[in-house]
């Protein structure tokens, strides 16, 4: 037997070997890099509101002071509670005044009161808690007949824009996002009945979206999930009929 070329066997034990390391190898990236992405994200936070928020507090209030070694995350802590007592305090009588009067102070300067308006009624769309914004994923012919994209569903077609497009039918806003960054995109105004509605969540629509259709929801168990649920008690038989 010649030992200096193997056997077919041993050539095929030794490719299942690197496949299996390599399968390894991969599973370890998919599991560490989400992972340590987040860890590496939150914390750049934390230490970028520390930065800011640090040297406000008093020596006197400040961990950093006493302790040999830097407390990560006070500012955030403070940064947190200031926000709400804010917003505690803008919500009573003094607190909505005060705030009239700013915003008629801000009213009165040409270009900061733009600027101010425009990032007021972002911000308000965005946090409300009775925004209906992007509640549903859809799809739409894209750019051309025959391609199809991912939409976010946003709100109907409202204003000067409902009043003015050429159709009779109903129009609504979408948000096409794009890939891998889904927070970039084109808003468009569509036809609802040109639009074909998801049952997947935004949340799975935007994973879809950054994969670039390498993660897609699992739509086989959610069709039995529902088969289950619709399911009548009459369809099940009775143990007092036996």
């Amino acid at each position: 037997m010649d030992l200096e070329h193997p056997t077919e066997p041993e050539h095929r034990r030794r490719s299942r070997g690197s496949m299996r390391l390599r399968s390894y190898f991969l599973t370890g990236i998919v599991v560490a890099a989400p992972i340590s992405i987040t860890i590496y994200l939150t914390w750049t936070f934390v230490h970028w509101v520390d930065g800011w928020v640090k040297p406000l507090i008093p020596r006197a209030y400040n961990p950093d002071t006493y302790l040999p070694f830097s407390v990560p995350g006070v500012g955030l802590v403070v940064a947190i509670f200031l926000l709400t007592m804010l917003g505690f305090l803008t919500a009573n009588l003094v607190g909505r005044t005060v705030v009239g009067y700013g915003e008629l102070l801000l009213d009165r300067m040409p270009l900061v009161r733009n600027l101010y308006r425009a990032l007021k009624q972002i911000f308000q769309t965005v946090l409300s808690e009775s925004s209906r914004s992007f509640q549903k994923v859809g799809i739409i012919q894209y750019p051309s007949k025959g391609l199809w994209a991912l939409v976010f569903i946003a709100t109907d077609a409202k204003g000067e824009v409902a009043h003015k497009l050429p159709v009779d039918e109903e129009v609504v806003s979408v948000f096409l996002p794009t890939t891998p960054n889904p927070t970039s995109g084109f808003l468009l105004f569509v036809p609802r009945k040109d639009i074909v509605e998801l049952d997947m969540s935004v949340e799975e629509g935007a994973k879809l979206v950054i994969s670039a259709g390498l993660v897609t929801p699992d739509y086989q168990s959610r069709l039995k999930g529902l088969a289950d649920r619709d399911r009548r008690p009459s369809d099940v038989p009775s143990v007092a009929a036996e």
